[in-house]
C-alpha cells in the first residue's frame, strides 16, 4: 500500500487490522466524525444502484503519482455488516486510476476498470468480499477546474 490515509467515523488501525474509535496507533485522539454531507452522498449512491447503505465510516485515501493499493478484501467491518452484505461505496476525485476487481479468491481472474474523477463504484451482497486494488494512477488526468494533482478516493462502509 502506497497511499496517505484519513479515517472518518472510525479509525482503521493497520497494525491491528481492525477499526477503533480512537487512533491508538497514531496519536490516541478520537477518529474525526463522518460529516453528514459525506454520509448522505454515500447513502444516495448506494440507494441509486439498489444497495442501501447507512454509512458510518469513510476511509479517505490520497494517491500521488506513485500511489498503489495491492489486491485486498474489505473484511474487517463487523460480523453483522459483512453477513448483511452492506456495500462498499467508492468515490473517485482527481486523477484517473487503474482499478482491479477480482473474485472472492486471490487467484481468481481480475477485471481492469479505469475510474475517472467523479466515478462511483459500488460492490456489496455476494460481491462484498471480492478482491480489489489500484495498480496505477494516470498522472495529470484530473479535471483542471479541481486544481489538484493526484487522486482522492472516498470509501464508505457500514461498520
Amino acid at each position: 500500500m502506497h497511499v496517505r490515509m484519513l479515517c472518518l467515523g472510525r479509525h482503521w488501525n493497520g497494525l491491528l487490522y481492525k477499526y477503533e474509535g480512537i487512533r491508538s496507533d497514531f496519536d490516541g485522539l478520537p477518529a474525526p466524525p463522518l460529516p453528514d454531507e459525506f454520509r448522505r452522498l454515500a447513502n444516495e449512491i448506494g440507494g441509486a444502484v439498489g444497495m442501501p447503505l447507512d454509512a458510518d465510516l469513510c476511509i479517505l485515501n490520497y494517491y500521488d503519482a506513485a500511489g498503489r493499493m495491492g489486491m485486498h478484501q474489505d473484511k474487517d467491518e463487523s460480523e453483522d455488516s459483512l453477513a448483511a452484505g452492506h456495500p462498499v461505496v467508492s468515490v473517485s476525485v482527481g486523477d484517473a486510476a487503474r482499478f482491479l476487481f477480482g473474485g472472492t479468491r486471490r487467484r481468481d481472474p481480475v477485471d481492469t476498470i479505469q475510474l475517472q474523477s467523479g466515478d462511483a463504484f459500488v460492490f456489496g451482497g455476494a460481491a462484498r468480499l471480492r478482491y480489489h486494488g489500484v495498480s496505477r494512477i494516470a498522472v495529470g488526468t484530473a479535471p483542471r477546474e479541481l486544481g489538484i494533482e493526484g487522486r482522492f478516493n472516498l470509501t464508505f462502509r457500514r461498520y
